[in-house]
């Protein structure tokens, strides 16, 4: 996959792009190409503003500055045509749809996105209705710009390449995911049995296999009411 990021503050990737799963999805391994490359494209270096300004005063008044159209614009006809493989479109916006698992999966499976980092106090409306991009929320609040839901999107769609994580099956039953029913994971429980006198519940070390697995269901389930009970419907 090639995930194209266009902001203004390309500065910001780097660190997180170049650390951990997001790392290795983007190394080689043997034989084996990478699994996803990054591209980084600030779109300041569109602009024909002879300062370099990318932003003007809101038409009919209020606060804050608009990013313009132009500058967008050829910014994302540039990077398009840097390679063949069409682009999936999506904006970073806290208006736009909330992102979900099952948005996540869809896009993993893509071959290619173009991810857009508003910032300032929104982008020239002109723009993104010829631009069409999908638009999408990590949540009910408003950041400074779009450069950190676009991290929180690529960490999520890229640990769910086929390959990334190298064991696909430790994600099928992550929350929210087919393998959990759509609803929050299980508890989990590793070395000490006992710690602080709290100990391990006990159907996790029988190795009846069916109990554990009937345990970690109605585990799922009693989570899932206490603390996102909108996740089991009407």
């Amino acid at each position: 996959m090639r995930i194209d990021v266009l902001t203004l503050f390309p500065e910001m990737f780097p660190a997180v792009l170049g650390t951990s799963i997001l790392k290795r999805a983007a190394q080689p391994v043997g034989d084996r190409a990478a699994l996803v490359s990054y591209h980084l494209t600030n779109i300041r270096d569109y602009t024909t503003d002879k300062h370099g300004k990318v932003d003007k005063a809101p038409f009919g008044g209020g606060p804050g500055m608009v990013m313009q159209c132009q500058p967008l614009w050829d910014a994302v006809q540039a990077v398009e045509a840097q390679d063949p493989a069409p682009a999936t479109r999506i904006l970073m916006t806290p208006q736009g749809r909330p992102l979900r698992q099952s948005i996540v999966e869809e896009l993993a499976l893509l071959p290619r996105l173009l991810v857009i980092s508003g910032h300032y106090e929104g982008i020239d409306e002109r723009v993104i209705d010829r631009l069409k991009p999908m638009e999408l929320s990590v949540g009910d609040y408003v950041l400074s710009g779009g450069e950190l839901p676009t991290m929180v999107l690529i960490d999520a769609v890229v640990r769910l390449i086929p390959g990334v994580l190298g064991d696909d099956e430790s994600t099928h039953h992550e929350s929210f995911s087919p393998g959990a029913g759509g609803l929050l994971d299980y508890p989990h429980y590793t070395k000490p049995r006992e710690w602080m006198g709290m100990e391990v519940p006990p159907v996790l070390l029988n190795g009846d296999h069916a109990k554990i697995e009937e345990w970690r269901k109605e585990q799922s389930r009693e989570r899932t009411r206490d603390r996102r009970p909108d996740l089991l419907g009407p």
